[in-house]
């Protein structure tokens, strides 16, 4: 049996989950992202002895941590897509939930895994799937990929503006080497761009293509969009459904999926970001957007601006 890794990840903007979604005594909750397993233990806490929380993530490692360390009568755990959310929760009858949580992205442990490639300082294999028994690492497909596929992943998921010139990099050097390491991908992203570009930068020249290629290789946007769609309907009447994101390309879909669909109501008018205190502590949080919703049957009631006291950044606790 694997041996396990104890979770590194710290939960984003937990009292702010907790006080938008209040999970209440004896409902049932889907943490969809459940990876280190934070939001869940603190959900689950508040359930009560009929409570039923179900965790789901799309990583077996990831999974199967929570199944040793979730080990409770009122948890249930899946290694599978939030996608998935509906046809999970049909296995637990007509069940609809109370409150679905999806903390999206990469989480700090897969970031720190360095067999994974997810992390500049990676050693194994530029994989950088979530779900590593099914598709293709990124390894594999850069080196199948044409130079205008590669190009226009890094664009459209990283908004890289040397996407071109880093496509025509990585294609020159696969011609002599097969590109397997984080480390020598950066390499060639750096040898890509201007140094003027470098210069100055807060972020490392590698990073927006990084992203591009998880968020692609993981199909991350698309899944998104087809889960916002769906998962009004896995909710009842009054149930919250709570997202946060981490960067423009999450956050311009879930905003629009949130506002847009007829059977939920936006109780969030702004997105809610992470005191000072939080990103101090844990500066993963920094770019972090919470933005909430709630089932409703009825006509739109206008009352968008009951929480709008989330829709700050709060002060400092």
């Amino acid at each position: 049996m694997t041996q396990l890794r104890q979770t590194t990840h710290v939960p984003v903007m937990l009292a702010e989950v907790l006080d938008i979604g209040l999970p209440g005594q004896n409902e049932i909750w889907v943490d969809g992202t459940a990876g280190g397993g934070g939001h869940s233990q603190a959900i689950l806490n508040l359930l009560g002895p009929s409570g039923l929380l179900i965790a789901i993530d799309r990583d077996p490692a990831a999974a199967q941590r929570l199944s040793a360390e979730l080990v409770d009568q009122r948890v249930h755990v899946r290694c599978d897509s939030y996608e998935h959310i509906p046809e999970i929760l049909s296995e637990f009858g007509d069940a609809k939930a109370n409150g679905i949580l999806l903390d999206l992205g990469l989480s700090s442990d897969q970031l720190a895994d360095p067999q994974r490639g997810f992390s500049f300082a990676a050693t194994g294999l530029l994989d950088m799937r979530f779900d590593i028994d099914s598709g293709q690492p990124v390894w594999q497909w850069l080196h199948s990929a044409s130079e205008r596929e590669i190009a226009d992943v890094i664009f459209r998921y990283g908004e890289e503006r040397y996407s071109r010139r880093i496509a025509r990099k990585i294609v020159l050097f696969r011609h002599e080497e097969v590109i397997q390491t984080a480390a020598r991908l950066r390499e060639i992203i750096s040898a890509s761009v201007p140094q003027t570009y470098k210069h100055g930068q807060r972020l490392d020249p590698a990073t927006r293509t990084f992203q591009a290629l998880r968020i692609f290789i993981n199909d991350e946007l698309e899944i998104i969009q087809r889960a916002l769609d769906r998962l009004p309907d896995c909710l009842a009447e009054g149930g919250r459904l709570v997202v946060i994101s981490f960067h423009s390309l999450e956050d311009r879909i879930v905003k629009n999926c949130l506002r847009s669909n007829p059977r939920l109501e936006v109780i969030t008018t702004k997105p809610v970001q992470p005191t000072e205190a939080e990103t101090v502590r844990n500066p993963r949080a920094r770019s972090a957007k919470l933005r909430a919703a709630v089932r409703s049957d009825s006509p739109k009631s206008g009352n968008r601006n009951k929480y709008a006291a989330f829709s700050k950044v709060r002060p400092n606790t």
